[in-house]
């Protein structure tokens, strides 16, 4: 048995961690839930879905606080300290940039909503998804294969993101005409592919997690 297997021996089924890390995966679900249905909605009927993602982000930073918190309070954790860190962060960095992405539209009064924006909310959702998966599997640890297929198909929605993010950029500048419009359309697309770059980043500490406990 290594020193993190003994470890994790010797800590009781955890009753504050990994509930929020469920919680916290799971409200990532509806941030992202929210948004894709948000952008499927005429501009007017958008505003309670994105007041939703508002109080669904402030919800991220509650939980994100409590898991340092219990950090601080805790000598013996279920694995690395770092590690509960960095998956916390990396977790609130994607609601942060889901909210940032809704926040954008209202600010700008995005009426026409692009198949790109459209796509990029979808992938972002599985990629969410795929986090949860993951997610759930570290209560024991067993099914490492689990976290990382999970992990896998993440990094493919990333690449997938980037290939959408291109595309519609170079579609911006190209049809176009609008200054205005080329700024706040860049704007929400761009926070939307740092979105699923996040994602990528949960998934690199969710491997890292399953690497130790292999």
């Amino acid at each position: 048995m290594n020193i993190n297997n003994f470890f994790q021996f010797l800590v009781p089924k955890d009753k504050k961690f990994f509930p929020l890390f469920e919680e916290a995966s799971s409200n990532l679900i509806e941030i992202a839930t929210n948004l894709h249905e948000a952008v499927n909605l005429p501009l007017k009927e958008r505003e309670v879905l994105f007041q939703k993602i508002d109080a669904l982000e402030q919800k991220g930073e509650d939980i994100t606080r409590q898991t340092n918190l219990e950090l601080s309070r805790n000598f013996i954790t279920p694995f690395d300290r770092e590690d509960i860190h960095s998956l916390i962060t990396s977790i609130d960095n994607v609601a942060d940039n889901l909210h940032g992405a809704a926040s954008r539209m209202r600010l700008y009064q995005v009426d026409k909503i692009t198949k790109s924006i459209r796509k990029l909310t979808e992938i972002n959702l599985e990629a969410c998804q795929n986090i949860d998966v993951a997610v759930r599997e570290l209560r024991d640890l067993k099914k490492i294969k689990n976290i990382t297929d999970a992990c896998v198909r993440i990094n493919k929605l990333e690449n997938k993101s980037d290939n959408v993010y291109d595309k519609a950029v170079l579609d911006l500048f190209e049809n176009e005409t609008d200054a205005k419009n080329i700024i706040k359309y860049k704007e929400v697309l761009s926070v939307l592919e740092t979105a699923a770059d996040k994602c990528k980043s949960v998934a690199s500490v969710l491997e890292s997690i399953s690497v130790k406990h292999s």
